[in-house]
């Protein structure tokens, strides 16, 4: 019996997506619940799942193609199995005999209104590969850069996948000058999330009078903290205690305290929020995104935690849901993972205001008339100047600061 796999009802919000990769082939036996296509949407990447038991009979969509919901993409033959003989004189076909190969080997073409994407080819590129076309555009790119073949690389990524830190660290291993002096450039199309992040981006900066204001932050106390209470919070929690609880709590309290710092325009009228959902920004290979914790002031120390190592597992493996990014009140970003010192993070509307963390540097500051070394932190808000004054910007850094520099008065609610 045939099963029909179809595109998953999307939210009134997204009106289509784009096949991403399919991870099965025409002749390919699947299971149920295991992932045939990945399909991207404006904001995150969704996977679609066998229902039946069987074998590929059809897949109607090339990769690049744009499909919308309850559109049918795949046809399963339920209980078949692959058939070996097959397989076999597949695998003793000549190379160059495209024309028999092509049926068991690629998905049929799109059906009528749909796009149409053919392969990129490698061919006439210096230490190019043939294996290259399978791989994400930076990884390509990389491959093609350093004359690496791909199937020599052992790939970290997802399900196996070679990532552009795989070529690299495999490139960093062989002997200088493999690339022959070679300048290659590669043109590829945005994906979809890439795409929707640069709209977002040029709506904030036309649409909002933003200003940012700085300050910086002594993080001794809350790094004693974290050190003697590390091992049991881990234990009691089953997660370590890190630096964006202490944040999210700091900041759930101060937006308590200024209310238009936690605040929405909405045409002529502002939308104060009485709950603090801090959107957390998370990187990914495909882009930034921003899931969200909701009534972060109701949570504990170790909700926020766990709430965002759940984030961040699902943003690296795909599996954000679209509800994960929707709302929020407020967002938080820390560029210090990657070494930031000090940045101006744009305001995600139709929020009002971010926070920017960034990396911890031991600095000379002066304590009781002594100069001394402590670690410190520069932060930065970005926000609205339309809702937000000065002021309330200024006093709200000061109270994520006070809070941060006394973690036992903020453990206490004071």
């Amino acid at each position: 019996m045939a099963t029909e796999i179809k595109v998953p009802v999307l939210p009134e919000s997204v009106s289509d997506a784009t096949i991403a990769s399919w991870h099965k082939k025409v002749g390919d036996a699947v299971k149920r619940d295991e992932n045939l296509v990945d399909l991207e949407t404006d904001k995150v990447v969704l996977e679609v799942p066998s229902t039946v038991d069987g074998v590929i009979k059809e897949l109607r969509f090339e990769e690049g193609a744009t499909v919308t919901s309850q559109q049918v993409i795949a046809v399963i033959e339920e209980g078949a199995a692959a058939e070996a003989p097959k397989q076999d004189a597949k695998a003793e076909k000549p190379a160059n005999d495209k024309q028999t190969d092509a049926p068991a080997t690629t998905p049929q073409k799109p059906a009528a209104g749909a796009e149409e994407v053919q392969p990129k080819s490698t061919a006439g590129k210096p230490g190019a590969s043939a294996n290259t076309g399978d791989l994400p555009p930076g990884a390509r790119f990389t491959a093609v850069k350093e004359g690496v073949d791909p199937a020599q690389v052992e790939g970290t990524g997802r399900r196996g996948a070679v990532t552009k830190e795989d070529i690299v660290n495999y490139a960093s291993g062989k002997t200088a000058g493999v690339s022959g002096g070679a300048r290659p450039e590669e043109r590829v199309p945005m994906t979809r999330i890439r795409k929707r992040i640069a709209e977002r981006l040029m709506q904030s900066k036309n649409s909002i009078a933003m200003l940012t204001s700085f300050n910086e932050v002594n993080l001794a106390n809350v790094m004693a903290m974290r050190k003697a209470l590390q091992d049991d919070f881990t234990k009691a929690n089953g997660i370590k205690l890190g630096f964006m609880s202490f944040f999210a709590k700091a900041a759930a309290s101060a937006l308590q305290k200024y209310p238009a710092v936690n605040a929405s325009v909405d045409g002529e009228d502002i939308i104060y929020h009485g709950y603090a959902d801090i959107s957390i920004a998370v990187s990914t290979d495909r882009g930034l995104v921003t899931p969200v914790l909701r009534n972060v002031e109701r949570m504990s120390f170790a909700d926020v935690e766990k709430g965002i190592d759940g984030y961040a597992r699902a943003a690296r493996e795909g599996g954000l849901k679209l509800e994960d990014l929707q709302g929020g009140t407020f967002t938080i970003t820390n560029g210090g993972t990657f070494g930031s010192l000090m940045s101006t993070p744009i305001v995600n509307p139709p929020q009002s205001a971010i926070l920017g963390m960034h990396t911890i540097k031991e600095r000379p500051i002066v304590e009781n008339g002594q100069v001394v070394a402590a670690p410190m932190m520069y932060i930065a808000l970005s926000y609205d100047h339309r809702i937000i004054d000065g002021k309330d910007a200024v006093l709200f850094l000061v109270d994520i600061k006070n809070q941060l520099e006394n973690p036992h008065r903020m453990l206490l609610g004071m």
